[in-house]
């Protein structure tokens, strides 16, 4: 199964890119990475292709610390509405732990384990895939935004206890005593971060109950990610359809597959890509034609039809009604059922 993130984990890609003297188009080109997803950060795109993303940048530029360097620039508006709920939590302890129930809200395939005892508490990054483990840039950048959006709770001069690391030393070690400003360990068990048990019930000064209270029954709702190829492809059609870009070929993009995986995929789920797309499309144009100052021609080109006479006759045989019946409020009982 493909893991999805939200592509705002590439939002400071093209900056990093050109300071290590990387054309950041040409690299996303490289790996099928779509470029309109640098302007949509909660476009979902596949952990596969960021992955080869960050490992054949570091590979093509020299830049041992890529994964670090994005790391760097981010911070909580990178996660979107995980980062609001963990702002406005009411102690650092909360927050951590608020951050680590709902981050697989911004990345399928990441999970925070956080431990504790009287003295230390550990924060343990697992980052699944198809490898035994993730690249070292993912995990760089993953668990390097991690301790940046701790660091973000307490002010600049916090520093963990210690860093754990499980692959092999890199070659400048100091540059990572640097970032994380601690002790780091390499060839560790796990990936993880350190921290004192005192540190965790530090107060936010500025949080706001109410408002926390609020966001966390929002994203309550939007917890459970989609898990089956039919949804994730459902929630890709969904977006790009919006954006009036929707085709097998672009969804294949934020996959990271080829059209044949989606179609044998979702053949075996009993479903097509056709019956995705058309059911989506009805639930669009009912909201596009309600304004009636929008030309259907250009809606018909934002739902990917090649006229619109074409969509016209899909919208009878869809609603059993006309566009315009419907607009004048003609609502046939079996397309108000649907």
């Amino acid at each position: 199964m493909t893991d999805l993130i939200r592509s705002a984990g590439l939002s400071y890609y093209p900056e990093v890119a050109r300071s290590v003297g990387l054309d950041p188009k040409h690299m996303m080109r490289k790996v099928r990475l779509p470029l309109a997803c640098l302007d949509k950060p909660d476009t979902p795109i596949a952990v596969t292709g960021l992955r080869r993303l960050l490992e054949l940048s570091a590979e093509a530029s020299g830049a041992e610390d890529f994964g670090l360097r994005l790391a760097e620039r981010g911070g909580l508006t990178n996660f979107g509405a995980v980062g609001l709920i963990v702002r406005e939590q009411a102690t650092v302890g909360e927050a951590i732990e608020a951050f680590s129930r709902f981050i697989p809200i911004h990345h399928d395939g990441m999970k925070l384990d956080v431990t504790r005892n009287k003295q230390a508490v550990t924060v343990t990054q697992h980052l699944r895939g198809r490898q035994p483990t993730a690249p070292r840039q993912s995990i760089d950048m993953a668990l390097g935004s991690v301790h940046r959006i701790i660091q973000s709770l307490f002010g600049s001069d916090w520093r963990p206890q210690e860093v754990h690391l499980h692959y092999p030393p890199p070659l400048d070690r100091k540059r990572y005593r640097e970032f994380y400003g601690c002790r780091v360990t390499f060839n560790a068990e796990a990936d993880s971060i350190l921290l004192s048990a005192h540190d965790m019930e530090r107060r936010i000064p500025s949080a706001h109950p109410l408002i926390a209270s609020y966001l966390r029954k929002r994203i309550e709702a939007i917890e459970t990610r989609p898990a089956s190829w039919e949804e994730k492809v459902d929630e890709v059609v969904r977006l790009l359809l919006a954006g009036g870009d929707c085709t097998v070929e672009r969804v294949a993009e934020h996959l990271a597959c080829t059209r044949r995986t989606i179609h044998r995929h979702l053949a075996e789920a009993g479903t097509s890509f056709s019956a995705i797309l058309d059911a989506q499309r009805a639930d669009l144009v009912v909201q596009l034609i309600d304004d009636p100052g929008r030309p259907l021609a250009d809606i018909a080109v934002q739902l990917g039809f090649s006229a619109q006479s074409a969509m016209a006759r899909w919208f009878r045989g869809h609603f059993g009604c006309t566009i315009t019946a419907w607009r004048k409020g003609a609502r046939p009982l079996a397309a108000t059922a649907a």
